[in-house]
């Protein structure tokens, strides 16, 4: 096995890349490296020629590095058919295979239909490198828009991108690549979750405006009213609705995200957002659903409500949480009534209520 250091012009520029030559096959890696050319011989400038000896001497220290991987047997050569392979395609079959877990599966598929945007029209595995990488982070932190036409949360950044790295290291394993690209690039930081919610006074204003689906209306403002999912409450059906004397009204159901059986009590308002009654089978919000059309009509109802936030369904289950809290009910509480297995996913919305405090202790200032 060999590995040579070699320029080839493009453009302007002159690129470095790497040549692997082993048992008769070949493999390129370009470094993403160039050189500026010295057309009139000798009278490239000081800063140009430093430059160049820099970006050399970068390039050089890669194919050391390279070399030295080969000889522990860290950077395999590979067959050049399974790197021409699509890795769409790839990552189209990685997403199927997740499609027994739902919300696994919707992240993935999520994942992918950027990718499709991304990339237009295909990518294969040699294509896929550091630059490339690093464009994809970029056009999901400035161009990429959720279906409601907003940029992506960070979190929805950090997400999509760390499964495109998770697709990567799999090929890996597969012996597909010889070496995963992302392990040398940082990925997109989650953030601090910023769960947007409700106050009191724009819940009532909900109540009031028109919606287009009054399905949507009905399930939101009940999701608002007991903090359910929106997976938990698309698929609530009349037998999940029980009442007794001792408790009053509650749900019986088991949570689709966590698998824990819950018995969630809700109230006499609650349950004016459920309509007529009728079979013990038949869903409760009949007709709800997910796609970009309806979250379009979420948004809008909230716009006519005088509300300019960007609200999506879940922001139901938090306006449901912060109102709790802000109302004095225990952190204790509130994680159970949300179904939260470790109170640390609950605390996220005490940390809201402490800015909220901190907001109201400023609001009064004097002259002094």
């Amino acid at each position: 096995m060999t590995v040579t250091l070699r320029q080839r012009k493009k453009g302007d520029k002159i690129s470095l890349y790497l040549d692997y030559y082993h048992q008769g096959k070949r493999q390129y890696e370009y470094l993403q490296i160039y050189l500026v050319p010295d057309p009139e011989k000798g009278k490239l400038s000081k800063e140009k020629k430093d430059e160049n000896k820099k970006n050399l001497a970068l390039a050089e220290s890669i194919r050391s590095k390279r070399h030295l991987e080969l000889q522990n047997g860290i950077y395999g050569f590979q067959d050049q058919g399974k790197m021409k392979g699509s890795f769409l395609r790839y990552f189209e079959n990685l997403t199927e295979k997740r499609r027994p877990s739902k919300g696994n599966h919707d992240n993935w598929d999520s994942t992918l239909k950027h990718l499709k945007k991304f990339v237009k029209f295909d990518v294969t595995f040699a294509q896929i490198d550091k630059k490339w990488l690093e464009d994809l982070k970029e056009f999901l932190q400035k161009k990429a828009k959720t279906p409601s036409n907003t940029n992506l949360a960070q979190s929805s950044q950090s997400s999509y991108y760390n499964k495109v790295r998770a697709a990567l290291r799999e090929a890996d394993k597969e012996g597909i690549i010889a070496r995963n690209p992302a392990e040398d690039i940082e990925g997109i930081k989650p953030g601090d979750s910023q769960r947007e919610f409700l106050t009191l006074d724009e819940l009532q204003a909900l109540i009031k405006a028109e919606c287009d689906i009054p399905i949507l209306k009905q399930a939101f403002l009940f999701s608002a009213m007991t903090g359910l999912r929106w997976s938990d409450v698309q698929k609530l059906t009349w037998s999940d609705i029980q009442h007794s004397k001792e408790m009053g009204h509650y749900i019986r159901f088991r949570q689709k995200k966590t698998k824990g059986a819950e018995t969630l009590p809700f109230s006499y308002q609650a349950l004016e957002f459920l309509g007529a009654r009728s079979s013990p089978t038949d869903r409760v919000f009949m007709g709800l659903k997910y796609s970009a059309w309806h979250n379009i009509k979420l948004q809008q109802w909230v716009l006519r409500a005088g509300i300019t936030k960007s609200i999506s369904f879940h922001c139901a289950r938090h306006t449901y949480a912060t109102l709790q809290l802000t109302l004095g009910t225990d952190i204790y509480t509130v994680s159970k009534l949300l179904g939260h297995k470790d109170l640390k996913t609950t605390q996220i919305y005490a940390k809201i209520i402490d800015e909220k405090k901190r907001d109201a202790a400023n609001r009064i200032k004097l002259n002094l």
